[in-house]
């Protein structure tokens, strides 16, 4: 039977050290997709788009184009393109600004001479209402990984400015809660998840499932994410440098030796149920303090307050146009 070639964008996302580098090199391997580095214009465009002005107006867009390409902030530079190529082409492109971000990702794919572009940023989990509204047919992935080892992991990021453990297991935690609502929610064929354990023990057979998803043959080169490291993720991103050697499942289950057992204690409590519905063992670590549970209390309640704001900002935007 003759697989039919699909044109949905791709967009990767997933709680942060959850694996969305590497699943977004694997995808860039594709012969014929192309997943940039993390941009800061699709997200934060979307929130202030009003600010742009009416872009039915050439000057709402060269407005916007100025906003994508001029600002660091954007990591526009990143991409590596044209930028009065691109300004150009935004400000005569269409007046629908999803429209207008896919000039500039559509350009990413095609200088690799590729089809079919997406886009790769953990946040985008917590915003898909977004990512729906902004790209209608788009196909999102999520990773899912141990929240234990995510917390681990995330400890030793140094842009991580929360570093306690309970602010860290929230985090997983409304990741997970997210991810759960993406899956209830979004229509079939348009949502898919997977495990970074799974990934790292069977890159092919994870693979293969995820390119049936996406309605796309699997190639060989998709295991081999590192061949390409160098060119696709930034240098200043040390954090990254996992990504520069082979695929391993060495790290799965590192939280055994990099969280203390007190840190152990508190994750397994809060998460525990989590883990259990995605296939995580808890170990038999003693239960935490009541100061631990207190501390957790604290951080989920601020989870829960970021739930109902961005509840309440998907409403707004629905409402508002």
């Amino acid at each position: 039977m003759t697989r039919i070639e699909s044109e949905s964008p791709i967009f990767v996302m997933g709680c942060p050290r959850s694996g969305t580098t590497m699943l977004q090199l694997m995808l860039h391997r594709h012969p014929r997709i192309a997943i940039p580095p993390e941009n800061r214009f699709v997200l934060p465009g979307y929130l202030r788009r009003r600010s742009f002005g009416d872009l039915r107006q050439a000057a709402a867009r060269e407005r916007l184009a100025s906003w994508i390409v001029d600002r660091p902030q954007s990591k526009f530079g990143d991409l590596r393109l044209d930028p009065e190529q691109i300004r150009a082409e935004v400000i005569a492109g269409p007046p629908d600004l999803g429209e207008l971000f896919a000039i500039v990702l559509r350009a990413y794919a095609a200088g690799f001479g590729k089809p079919r572009w997406g886009d790769k940023r953990p946040a985008y989990l917590n915003n898909v209402d977004m990512v729906r509204r902004l790209f209608p047919t788009a196909q999102l992935v999520t990773i899912v990984r141990d929240g234990r080892d995510c917390c681990a992991s995330l400890k030793e990021m140094p842009w991580q400015t929360r570093k306690d453990i309970a602010s860290l297991a929230a985090q997983w935690a409304y990741a997970v809660d997210c991810s759960r609502r993406a899956a209830r929610t979004l229509p079939a064929g348009s949502y898919y998840e997977l495990r970074y354990e799974d990934l790292v023990a069977d890159p092919e057979a994870t693979l293969r499932g995820l390119c049936d998803f996406l309605g796309e043959e699997f190639d060989p080169a998709m295991t081999r994410p590192s061949e390409i490291a160098a060119q696709a993720v930034p240098a200043a991103k040390s954090w990254h440098d996992g990504t520069h050697q082979p695929v391993t499942g060495g790290r799965a289950g590192s939280w055994r030796t990099r969280l203390t057992s007190d840190e152990i204690a508190l994750c397994e409590a809060a998460l525990r149920d989590r883990l259990i519905m995605l296939g995580y063992e808890p170990s038999d670590v003693a239960p935490p303090t009541v100061r631990q549970r207190m501390r957790y209390a604290v951080a989920d309640s601020e989870r829960r307050a970021r739930l109902i704001r961005q509840t309440v900002r998907g409403y707004a935007a629905r409402l508002g146009g």
